[in-house]
């Protein structure tokens, strides 16, 4: 009698909580740096200026190498990869709990970035291999790991709060180092070995110089403009050099052997229309985020705190979502919780703009445009990852991820500087400034309506979440 293989059996939910740990940290650090800056700077005695590089350093670091950590991915293996990024972590953040002055930590802080950027496309990678099996768990596994981050998103301004009032700043980095081992420890155990592409000996440096190079002067350049202006020669130099940078790196990879970003990638109407999803939705939300807290501390008057617990039900809608998306995905495929949930947003941003920005507005008035923002954004985003996930051969996983994630982070800084600028270049009242939001509130309603439509004629998410790889 021949012999049948039997079917896969359904990985571990522990691959997936290994996987998450990963996300956890990143996010967490994301945030939970905010409420410690005071202190930071009274011990250290550092100034404002070098204050926003403690944040600006960890999104600069990660949104830089997220490229490079992709495809080191591939080549290498993403549990080596995913391994090595908790390690550095690790290592960075005892760096930044120890670190003697601003310029130490910001350091430190920079290296966190990298570590991130090699955590998010391995751990991606990942779990697209141990649920290749069934898109459905793909899509739901995914839901789950997006819903970790948007809760450790909302944790870090609670937990910093919380050590900042009994340990003091310094155990916000401590904090990171348990998490880090049990990952580790975790990964070692459940992650089964994941060897690289067979053959794929070369290591494509010059991309990786070109797009370290490009990524750093637009990003370096998008984080300044906000103190600096659009006219400063650091500025426009940084612009200069990522469009230098930029064009070589698309020429080398153009004749490269063996490039790190395949660009026949961006062929597929499928993938591109995800990145470019992916590019929309950030854009318009961290944009939004950077505009309100202006608004809220400036012209309503509210204090740090006020701000933060005004934005709770972003993290609150956005958990529930990113769960919903999964389920909704295995049932219905992969395109409609991307263009629903672009909708969603699109109504949030207009009922925000129409009813909750006035000089008497209250929460209430809000809340609708605060709960229907993140409830899109989760919807769309782990079908969008998923999407991307399932549009590549699975040994290019990391790299489609880290393209992704590249891009909405690209997405994100860009549109801080723009929405920044929109509120910032009028006379500086609350009239004005008001003006202002209003703007970027109609702006940012119109962006996810071209996102929808980006979702739906790219069909960017087409394929059933169920479908069998």
């Amino acid at each position: 009698m021949p012999a049948t293989s039997s079917p896969p059996r359904p990985p571990s939910l522990a691959v997936l909580l290994a996987t998450s740990f990963a996300f956890i940290i990143v996010q967490l650090d994301v945030t939970i740096v905010n409420v410690a800056l005071p202190s930071m700077g009274a011990e250290l005695g550092a100034g404002v200026s070098a204050l926003q590089w403690v944040v600006d350093a960890y999104t600069l670091g990660f949104a830089v190498f997220l490229l490079s950590a992709g495809v080191m991915g591939d080549k290498f293996g993403s549990k080596r990869v995913f391994l090595t990024g908790f390690g550095l972590f690790t290592l960075a953040s005892v760096a930044c709990a120890m670190a003697p002055s601003a310029m130490a930590l910001n350091a430190a802080r920079a290296v966190q970035g990298v570590g991130a950027a090699l955590l998010v496309p391995s751990s991606l990678s990942i779990l697209n291999a141990a649920y290749a099996h069934d898109k459905k768990l793909l899509a739901k596994a995914i839901g789950w790991w997006t819903a970790a981050g948007g809760v450790s998103i909302a944790a870090g301004p609670v937990i910093g709060g919380l050590l900042l009032s009994t340990a003091g700043w310094r155990s916000i980095f401590w904090v990171n180092v348990p998490i880090c081992i049990a990952g580790f420890a975790l990964t070692c155990r459940v992650v089964p070995r994941m060897e690289r592409k067979e053959g794929a000996r070369h290591f494509d440096v010059p991309g990786q110089l070109l797009s370290v190079l490009a990524l750093t002067g637009f990003i370096g350049a998008v984080i300044e403009v906000q103190a600096l202006g659009w006219s400063s020669a650091l500025v426009r130099g940084g612009f200069l050099l990522a469009f230098i940078a930029g064009a070589a790196f698309l020429l080398v990879e153009r004749r490269a052997r063996e490039p790190m970003l395949p660009l026949t990638l961006f062929h597929s109407l499928r993938f591109s229309g995800a990145v470019l999803l992916g590019v929309l939705l950030n854009f318009a939300y961290y944009g939004m985020i950077f505009v309100l807290s202006f608004y809220l501390q400036k012209v309503r008057g509210l204090s740090v705190m006020q701000t933060g617990l005004t934005f709770l039900p972003l993290t609150g809608t956005f958990i529930f979502s990113n769960i919903a998306s999964g389920r909704l995905s295995a049932r219905t495929g992969l395109r409609t919780p991307m263009v629903l949930g672009a909708l969603i947003g699109c109504a949030g941003y207009a009922l925000l703009g129409a009813f909750g920005i006035s000089d008497h507005a209250t929460f209430l008035d809000m809340l609708p445009g605060l709960a229907l923002i993140p409830a899109g954004m989760g919807l769309a985003v782990p079908a969008m990852t998923t999407s991307i996930l399932t549009s590549v051969e699975r040994h290019q996983a990391g790299t489609a991820s880290a393209v992704l994630n590249t891009a909405r982070q690209v997405g994100g800084a860009t549109g801080v500087a723009i929405f920044g600028a929109i509120v910032a270049g009028g006379s500086g009242s609350g009239a004005a400034i008001m003006d202002g939001v209003h703007s970027v509130m109609t702006i940012s309603a119109l962006l996810l309506l071209a996102a929808a439509a980006t979702a739906y004629f790219s069909r960017a998410g087409v394929a059933h979440a169920a479908r069998p790889a």
